[in-house]
């Protein structure tokens, strides 16, 4: 029997890319990875779940930093291989999901050959992630 999961084209490592935008704004916040688990548990929990290539294990979306996504929609592309996660950043600092304090982790604008900071730090990131 065929699952919602099978429907999904997963990368030969068994993930998919994840992209978090903002229920309200539509901003696009945050670009990440998911395996059939952590897409299986945020549908069951309501909140964003990825995979962290780097430490390879499941990463709860605010586990560290209480910047939690709490998802109101998924979308799968139209060739199956891109999942689109409608979210509302809450926790300690809602509106923060980037790691360096940022509304978005998509603060770098293209301007004259050079990439430039173009969103503020809503908070220092030594505040947010402290030992």
């Amino acid at each position: 029997m065929t699952t919602w999961l099978d429907e999904v084209r997963w990368d030969a490592a068994g993930l998919v890319p994840a992209i978090a935008q903002e229920h309200g704004s539509k901003d696009i916040l945050m670009f990440a990875w998911m395996n059939r688990e952590a897409l299986a548990k945020t549908v069951e929990t309501g909140r964003a779940v990825y995979f962290s290539r780097s430490r390879g294990k499941l990463w709860f979306k605010g586990e560290e930093s209480g910047h939690v996504q709490r998802v109101h929609e998924l979308r799968l592309d139209c060739d199956n291989d891109v999942v689109l996660l409608s979210v509302t950043q809450e926790g300690h600092d809602p509106g923060i999901a980037c790691h360096t304090g940022r509304h978005s982790c998509f603060f770098q604008k293209y301007v004259d050959g050079q990439w430039v900071s173009v969103e503020p730090v809503l908070k220092d990131p030594g505040a947010i992630y402290q030992s």
